[in-house]
Formats: C-alpha cells, sequence, structure tokens
C-alpha cells in the first residue's frame, strides 16, 4: 500500500492510497468460493455450480463489496501510520478500482487541532458569593404573593400596576398590519411591553374609554417593515383592575408544602429553597467565567467538519429562544444564522479546550460525584428513586451527567491553579442580572 499526504491547510489533510491487485484479488476469489458453496442456479446442484459462472454472475457485486472493505481497511492503517486523527467523516473522491488496476482514492478531510494550552496559572477569575437573609427571604414571600395575586376590577382612573383588558387596532398607513390588533388583551401598566407612548395613553383611563394615539415605530424595531414608521392605534379599555394580594396564612403556605401555618416553618422552607438557587445559580456562573475566560485565553484553529453538526444541532435551540423573546427567527434569517454559527463554533472552541484539559489533567467523572449529581436532579420529583433508575437504564442521559461531572471537575482543577478573587453580592443582584429590556409588538 502507497500513502501521499498532502496538507493545503493548518487543518486540511488529503490523502492519496493506492492499494495493489494482489490485496483485492485474493478476497473476491475466496468470497466468491465461498458464495459458490451456498447459491442456487438454475440447472446446477447446490454447490456443484462452476467458479467461472459464479464469476460471471456475482463478479462484480462481489469485487464492490471487497472494494468497500478494503477502502475502509486501508484508510484506517493509512491514518495510524500518519498518526492522523479526523476531525469528520471524510469526502472520497475519486475512486478507481478496475479489475486488475488495484485501488485508488483520494480522501480529504480536516483534523483535530494540535495546540499548547494557555498558563491556567495566569488566568484571573471571579467567584461569585452571597449571602441569603432574613430580608431576602421577606422580599421572596412578597414575590410569592406577586404570583399568586388575583386581580379586582376598579372604578376609578388606571395607573401603573393596575391590569387594563383592553380591544385595539393598529393602522399603519390607514390598514390595519399583521398582529396589530387584539381583543380582550391584557394589559399590566408599568411592564414596558409596548413601544413608546403606548402605555402612557392609557395612564388615567377608565374603564370605557375610547382612545386613539398616534404613535411611532422605532427605528430599530425588529419588524423591518414597520421600523420607524408612524402608527395609529384605536383602544377601547373594558375593564381596569388592580391586583390583590393574598394574605400569608395557612392556606397560603399549604400551597408551598408547609402544613399547620407554622411561619418558622415556612421561612425555613423558603431559606432551604433560595440557597439551593443560588448555589445553583454561583456555580453556574463560575463555570460560565470560567469558560469565557478558558476561550479568551486560547486561540486555536477550529474544524468546519465539527461546527456544522453542532450548529444543525442549536438551530430548534436558538430559535425557540429567539421566539419566547419575540423575534420571528423567519424575519431575522441573518442574525439568527450568525447567532447560530457564532454560538457553534463557542461550543466547538470549549469541547476542544476541555477535551485537551481532562488529557492532561488525567480527569475521570467520579461514579460517586455522577450519583449525586443525579439524585440531586432527581430530588425535584414525585418518585425520586424512579428518576434516579431512569437515569441508569439510559446510557445516553446518564453521559450527558457526567459530562456535566466532568465539567465541574475541570472548572475545579482550573480554579485551583488560577487566580481568584471573590465577590459578595445579594441575592436578587445573583438571580437577576442587568440585562437591557426588549419591548415586544403590541400583539405580544
Amino acid at each position: 500500500m502507497q500513502i501521499s499526504l498532502e496538507k493545503p491547510s493548518n487543518l486540511e489533510r488529503r490523502l492519496t492510497v493506492e492499494v495493489p491487485e494482489d490485496q483485492i484479488a485474493p478476497k473476491v476469489q475466496s468470497r466468491l468460493e465461498e458464495l459458490r458453496k451456498s447459491v442456487r442456479l438454475d440447472g446446477f446442484r447446490q454447490g456443484k455450480a462452476p467458479l467461472s459462472v459464479i464469476r460471471q454472475r456475482f463478479g462484480p457485486r462481489v469485487r464492490d463489496e471487497i472494494v468497500s472493505e478494503v477502502l475502509q481497511s486501508s484508510f484506517s492503517d493509512a491514518l495510524g501510520q500518519e498518526s492522523l486523527r479526523p476531525a469528520g467523516q471524510p469526502v472520497i473522491d475519486p475512486v478507481s478500482s478496475k479489475p486488475g488496476a488495484g485501488l485508488t482514492y483520494t480522501a480529504t478531510f480536516e483534523v483535530f487541532p494540535e495546540f499548547e494550552l494557555a498558563p491556567v496559572e495566569q488566568l484571573e477569575l471571579t467567584r461569585t458569593t452571597c449571602e441569603v437573609g432574613d430580608a431576602d427571604v421577606d422580599a421572596m414571600i412578597e414575590k410569592l404573593r406577586e404570583q399568586h395575586r388575583e386581580w379586582v376590577a376598579v372604578e376609578r382612573p388606571a395607573a401603573d400596576g393596575d391590569q387594563l383588558a383592553i380591544d385595539f387596532k393598529g393602522y399603519v398607513d390607514d390598514e390595519i398590519f399583521e398582529g396589530g390588533s387584539g381583543e380582550d388583551f391584557d394589559l399590566e401598566l408599568g411592564t414596558g411591553m409596548m413601544i413608546d407612548g403606548f402605555e402612557e395613553g392609557l395612564r388615567g383611563q377608565t374603564a370605557g374609554s375610547e382612545i386613539t394615539l398616534d404613535l411611532k415605530f422605532p427605528d430599530e424595531y425588529r419588524n423591518t417593515d414597520l421600523a420607524g414608521k408612524p402608527v395609529r392605534f384605536e383602544i377601547t379599555v373594558k375593564k381596569v383592575s388592580e391586583p390583590l394580594l393574598p394574605t400569608v396564612d395557612a392556606a397560603f403556605m399549604e400551597k408551598f408544602g408547609v402544613a399547620g401555618g407554622d411561619m418558622a416553618a415556612f421561612r425555613a422552607e423558603i431559606l432551604t429553597n433560595m440557597e439551593k438557587e443560588r448555589d445553583r445559580a454561583v456555580r453556574q456562573q463560575f463555570n460560565n467565567e470560567v469558560m469565557e475566560k478558558l476561550a479568551a485565553a486560547n486561540d486555536i484553529d477550529i474544524p468546519g467538519s465539527l461546527v456544522a453538526p453542532e450548529a444543525e444541532r442549536l438551530r430548534q435551540q436558538i430559535a425557540r429562544e429567539l421566539i419566547m423573546r419575540g423575534v420571528n427567527p423567519a424575519e431575522s434569517a441573518d442574525e439568527f444564522e450568525s447567532a447560530v454559527q457564532q454560538r457553534a463554533q463557542n461550543r466547538v472552541k470549549l469541547g476542544l479546550i476541555m477535551a485537551e484539559m481532562v488529557k492532561q489533567a488525567e480527569l475521570r467523572a467520579d461514579p460517586a460525584k455522577v450519583r449525586e449529581m443525579v439524585e440531586n436532579m432527581a430530588a425535584g420529583y414525585e418518585d425520586p428513586a424512579a428518576v434516579v433508575k431512569w437515569y441508569y437504564d439510559n446510557p445516553e442521559q446518564l453521559q450527558q451527567v457526567e459530562a456535566l461531572c466532568l465539567e465541574d471537575m475541570t472548572v475545579n482543577w482550573v480554579a485551583d491553579r488560577a487566580q481568584v478573587t471573590e465577590q459578595a453580592v445579594t441575592f436578587d443582584a445573583l438571580m437577576n442580572p442587568v440585562q437591557t429590556d426588549e419591548k415586544v409588538e403590541a400583539s405580544s
């Protein structure tokens, strides 16, 4: 077998392999002889047909099978001989395998990049710390009351915090635009859901009011057909309601699994849950911090053959995220594809960095830690034991948990060697990091 290797770029490899006929013909002969023993042909008893007849009838098909097998085995041998690690499936073209001429083919593929990790000792990391105090518990109880509020109709002018039931129609160039109308639409004043001027125009209105608002869509509005255009809304206020918060009594506590109306037990339950949320958030924030710093510190070539399948997996996930933000991916195709490609490249890069780090640090997912993680994930279900069994009965799901466990171990390995500074934050700041609010269109 003769091998010729070309390197068109840092990651691309072109491997030309020539396999002589004497490594193919004997295998074809042997396969035909085996076939002769079992095949039935008209005019011959089983196993008695002349080999020349078998060759004439089945020779081309058998040769194709042998050539396919030799191609796979020779490609594997060539990779080993040249110490190559393909990062994706090869493109094999052309293939020449005429009888008597052996087999010749060229395989083009990308390899995994070879790189040295930047010293983790030079990484500067920030780890968040957070103490949950009585004031945080008080605030959480108020939040729970808000979540269980009821709306009570009132006969007074609407103010921020009230909920209005409205009918509306939106006109652009005297034509109702798509998504610009609604009936019995519930709008809470002060949330900033609508474009500028919409909620402001409803403050002070009462049930039965009919108003017209002449507004303008923002210049950067995500629907480019409407961006910057004047719009007229005709609105009827059907009802104004104010929130009625529940009393923190035994019935309220019962909703959260605390019986008997014991306030101390109720607060303890809330504190325990808040501390669990805090621990998850702190862990995730620090993991993200480590990943971002590792990605920034290591400049490596990324195989496109790994990015493409990752991007395909991410498309549905990112589409759902955009839809939840009120963005139609079909109307923002360039933005959508850019987000997909960027995240796919980041994931592949981090995967390569983490794999190299796991290899160098000789890390292995600790079965005891994997079990602990599975049990923690199952704790919130009605039958935790059944959930734990489900994970261990499904190797693919368990592998995902093992990957998370290995990620934690890698982060801890980095943290033990990097320069880590602690920063205390409030519970509210931890759970609600500052983000730019996005206004959604009137039909949201």
